[in-house]
């Protein structure tokens, strides 16, 4: 067992594209999405101990220790596997709650794919995927650790390799609950299903989008401004919006005009997820080591 403090990234993602094709008698709805991380996140500090217990530090604001996915992931993880061990987690926090962007779904998958190694417990990535879905629907494509097109409820996950962009990823000071967009009677809920190749040649939308923008001004005021200066539009159901562009230079230009009424960051896609390069890393370190 690893016993040293170990850093791993828990990156953010985008929805390029969001359409709902339906939704079903138990009031979920069907989707076709496509998945990118990019190269901006949380961190995690992970120790393994022989504690048995799942230690979390800090607290999150509002969230009950019990509630917090990182303490949920590393919990089911050991009933899963019936490991004994325990691990001390401190987490970086950079990436706002409740945005569109996936933070508490990838620190979930951060937990299941590091304690995995550190614990040595070995299972596949589909078994911990598995774990990880009966967290939240966003979890097993962290977990997977590469761009994908999903459908389904978003559990179905196809590999995908897109371009990666430069991305300025705007957050407006607004919270938004995924419910209240999901159960609102105007949602588009009927767009036709396409062939991948189709949507990766079409110009992305959101189906949330116009949702979002009539119940939330905030979110309206920042994607029209984004607007004026490259393609844009809404990540997810929260409030995050984010424009795209071919260099680091343009979209750094972009976020230098952004009123302060907004937080921001710039960001590269990775088709290939950070938590995965740095679990190879550690990998090789292993090997080098026997």
């Amino acid at each position: 067992m690893i016993v040293e403090k170990t850093h791993w990234p828990s990156p953010a993602k985008l929805n390029l594209f969001l359409y709902i094709t339906g939704q079903r008698a138990n009031g979920y709805h069907d989707l076709q999405t496509l998945f990118q991380f990019v190269d901006y996140g949380d961190e995690l500090t992970i120790q393994a101990n022989t504690s048995g217990e799942i230690e979390l530090a800090p607290a999150l604001p509002g969230v009950a220790l019990q509630d917090n996915l990182i303490w949920k992931a590393a919990n089911a993880l050991k009933a899963h596997s019936g490991c004994p061990l325990g691990a001390s987690i401190e987490v970086n926090k950079v990436l706002p709650m409740g945005g569109g962007i996936g933070g508490g779904s990838s620190n979930a998958a951060t937990v299941l794919v590091a304690l995995n190694y550190l614990w040595q417990l070995n299972l596949p990535f589909e078994q911990l995927a598995e774990i990880g879905l009966q967290l939240g629907a966003d979890v097993p494509v962290f977990v997977h650790g590469h761009a994908a097109f999903a459908e389904g409820v978003g559990e179905k996950l196809q590999p995908v390799e897109v371009e990666e962009k430069w991305y300025l990823v705007v957050r407006p000071n607004v919270s938004i609950s995924t419910a209240d967009i999901f159960t609102h009677p105007n949602l588009t809920r009927n767009t036709p299903k396409r062939a991948l190749a189709t949507l990766l040649d079409d110009p992305y939308e959101n189906d949330c989008e116009k949702i979002v923008r009539m119940l939330y001004p905030e979110v309206d005021k920042q994607l029209s401004w984004l607007l004026q200066y490259a393609p844009s539009r809404l990540t997810g159901t929260g409030s995050c919006v984010f424009a795209e562009f071919s260099s680091k230079n343009d979209a750094l230009s972009v976020l230098k005009k952004l009123p302060d009424t907004a937080s921001a960051f710039v960001a590269k896609g990775k088709n290939a997820s950070p938590l995965h390069e740095t679990l190879t890393k550690y990998q090789l370190v292993d090997n080098q080591s026997i």
